[in-house]
């Protein structure tokens, strides 16, 4: 720009070869649906899905509605709940090949980063369940490539930046990161004009029109999210920093961080691509910021995305390099994401049997595995442990955490409605003040002083295939003696986690 070098032609986007990728993606990922089980996050999303309000303790709206939505449409079951997530993986997908496309990458560079985006670790792990990352992966990719077109062909474009920002904050707060981050570069490498362009600042009103819902609730509530965070930060934060930084080579997979690190350094060296510079100051800024709230290595997967679909654009159309050069990079490139599809796979996807995986590190590596193992098994001890004290009817059912109470209200037959301190499930109220005794899923007694009188331990949780997850080993009790009634201590279960 200035009279410099002129910004990459896009190229036609060939639909003809990314179509059959995104609907083999998503026929993958549906056919797959119903192997192990309910993704703990999932169980909740169901229950909150009942209950739909402008905004929760601990996330948006978004894919809680999306969890109602599908499953009133197609009824209550695994593949109905998780279309939106093969949906998503789909649709990001394509836009990584449009954003190589904008690049100047033609057929094969469009169908290397569709291939390779619909195929990466992390990637395949949020397609196949619908957690709130599944939805951000699209959102954080579109919101990257509408700031490209603005700044590399038409500022208009940041009006479509901003709606896709704000249809974001309706699922997750996490997009307001790549907006610091782009806003950071913007103002270290420019172009700085940019900061003062109408159509920015008309994009970030209607991303605040859009999430107003998600805004107006932290505002109204205290900024909930703030305590979340910091929550969070105190339970796994430590863990999270330690692997954030070794984390950014296996999001996508090892094999394929030389073509996402050569789109960076195209990126920061290439005259003609100067104006989308700032993409390379908003990733450490992102990332910064994640590390030291101590968020996880895949909060910034969408930069990593957008510098592997660069990359693609970079090895379709070497600008100096001998022909035989190229094409014999393009094979390698290939080989390397067909190599990475299928450890991948095996890592991400239920492909093995349960009791196979549990004897292999998989479990260990993918803890989205741990969390869709042994729901109904659970619930069948719950059911039996309920069954056998004196006085069901005066019996309360509490439980540790969201996925207990999820699998319960899923599974259980017989059982009265179950209730948790944890997050906004506790905003839901305490039991019915009735009776003293309850059944206790998943706390330790030591977990309770002063709530019962006295605890004894009827059964521990117990798969059956030998996964170790959360709740393997945790106790049921049978607890009596309330000490209070409910109202009076119900603040003391409560536990944001």
């Amino acid at each position: 720009m200035n009279g410099a070098t002129p910004p990459p032609r896009p190229t036609p986007l060939h639909w003809r070869t990314l179509l059959p990728v995104a609907l083999a993606l998503v026929g993958v990922l549906l056919a797959l649906a119903t192997r192990y089980g309910y993704h703990r996050d999932e169980l909740y999303f169901r229950l909150l899905g009942r209950h739909l309000a402008a905004g929760y303790v601990d996330q948006p709206v978004g894919t809680p509605a999306l969890a109602r939505l599908t499953t009133g449409l197609f009824g209550d079951n695994l593949v109905a709940l998780r279309l939106p997530a093969a949906l998503a993986a789909a649709g990001t997908a394509l836009l990584a090949a449009a954003l190589a496309a904008e690049f100047g990458a033609g057929r094969r560079g469009q169908l290397l980063a569709a291939i390779g985006t619909a195929t990466g670790v992390f990637p395949l792990v949020d397609g196949h369940v619908l957690v709130t990352s599944a939805i951000d992966a699209p959102i954080w990719l579109g919101t990257i490539l509408c700031s490209v077109r603005a700044l590399l062909r038409d500022p208009r474009w940041w009006l479509a930046a901003g709606a896709v920002a704000g249809v974001g904050l309706l699922n997750k707060q996490l997009i307001v990161l790549l907006a610091i981050g782009l806003a950071a570069g913007l103002a270290a490498v420019g172009p700085r004009r940019t900061l003062r362009d109408r159509y920015l600042w008309l994009g970030v009103a209607l991303a605040a029109v859009l999430g107003a819902p998600s805004i107006v609730y932290q505002v109204t509530h205290g900024f909930p999210q703030l305590a979340m965070a910091s929550a969070l930060s105190s339970h796994g934060g430590t863990e999270n920093r330690i692997e954030f930084v070794p984390f950014q080579l296996v999001l996508l997979g090892p094999l394929l961080v030389p073509i996402w690190w050569a789109g960076l350094r195209a990126l920061a060296r290439r005259p003609a691509w100067r104006p989308v510079r700032c993409l390379v100051v908003a990733y450490p800024v992102a990332g910064l910021i994640a590390l030291v709230g101590g968020g996880r290595a895949d909060y910034v997967i969408g930069l990593v995305v957008a510098f592997f679909a660069i990359g693609c654009a970079v090895l379709d159309a070497p600008p100096t390099v001998p022909a035989g050069h190229w094409r014999r990079w393009l094979r390698l490139a290939a080989v390397a994401v067909a190599v990475d599809a299928v450890v991948a796979a095996l890592i991400s996807l239920p492909v093995l049997p349960v009791r196979w995986a549990g004897r292999t590190p998989i479990p260990a590596l993918n803890p989205a595995m741990r969390d869709a193992v042994g729901w109904p098994a659970y619930v069948r001890q719950v059911e039996a442990v309920y069954r056998s004290v004196p006085d069901p009817a005066a019996t309360a059912l509490l439980t540790g955490n969201y996925g207990e109470a999820g699998a319960i209200d899923r599974y259980g037959t017989g059982l009265p409605a179950v209730h948790s301190g944890q997050n906004e499930l506790w905003e839901q109220g305490p039991p019915p003040d009735s009776g003293t005794a309850a059944v206790v899923v998943g706390i330790a007694p030591e977990q309770l002083p002063g709530v019962f009188g006295h605890c004894e331990v009827r059964d521990r949780l117990d798969n059956g295939v030998g996964v170790d997850n959360e709740e393997q080993g945790r106790p049921i009790l049978y607890c009596t003696g309330r000490t209070a009634p409910w109202p009076t201590l119900w603040p003391r279960l409560r536990h944001l986690d």
